[in-house]
């Protein structure tokens, strides 16, 4: 694995997301989630509004990730469930690993209207194990267990990159847990888990789709680092 590596950082982050950038990003968001409610479509929603302001394409694709209309944030946490005693629970592989290395790289996550974190980490077919996917792993079976699961299905996606060496780095660490675990690589992990019972992911299209889910990457963050420095773009 590489010896040097931070997940989802980029050098003109401090520059797009800190302080002096933040209150117009706030003002955006807000338009932004104005024009949601009144169903304008997400892309040209924030073409126009980035535009306007003058904006990145990261800061563009920050607000796509983190405003949500009012419909769907209420649809989303009214299937949000707290308690997974005893309960099988289908993972979406990269999307909550991904968001844990992040976070074990210091980082940024985002604070998201429906409640989750996002990042602005994009596979676009690519995937590499770094440091930090070992620290992922364990911190996730260690919740998990925590959690006191039944069952964990994690689903990788098949055709990115090393997810055949993901899937054995998870078993790698997977000989003191106390539940049930599968490890599956599929072409087509969103439709999957759209069908499963129980899911675990901050993908917003499996959110919309899904019957319950379980906000396992934030549960995970903040069990590690209550303090966890979220950027928090979100409108008053």
């Amino acid at each position: 694995m590489t010896q040097q590596a931070r997940r989802g950082f980029m050098p003109t982050d401090e520059r797009d997301f800190g302080d002096k950038a933040l209150p117009k990003l706030r003002k955006a968001a807000e338009e932004v989630y104005y024009l949601l409610n009144r169903n304008y479509p997400i892309t040209p929603i924030t073409k126009f509004i980035g535009d306007h302001y003058q904006l990145s394409e990261r800061q563009r694709l920050a607000l796509a990730r983190t405003i949500s209309a009012k419909d769907k944030i209420i649809a989303r946490k009214k299937r949000e469930v707290q308690n997974i005693n005893d309960k099988v629970l289908y993972i979406d592989g990269f999307n909550v690993i991904i968001g844990l290395e992040i976070a074990f790289s210091d980082s940024m996550l985002f604070k998201c209207m429906d409640g989750t974190i996002r990042d602005l980490a994009g596979l676009r077919g690519t995937y590499r194990l770094i440091p930090q996917t070992d620290l992922a792993i364990e911190a996730l079976f260690q919740s998990l267990d925590e959690l006191k699961v039944k069952k964990a299905v994690i689903y990788l996606d098949k055709p990115i990159s090393n997810s055949g060496r993901l899937k054995q780095r998870i078993y790698h660490f997977a000989e003191k847990i106390t539940f049930e675990l599968d490890v599956e690589l599929d072409d087509a992990v969103d439709s999957v888990l759209k069908t499963k019972p129980l899911v675990a992911s901050a993908d917003s299209i499996i959110l919309d789709e899904c019957d319950e889910w379980f906000n396992l990457a934030k549960y995970i963050v903040d069990m590690q680092n209550e303090d966890y420095p979220y950027i928090d773009m979100i409108p008053n």
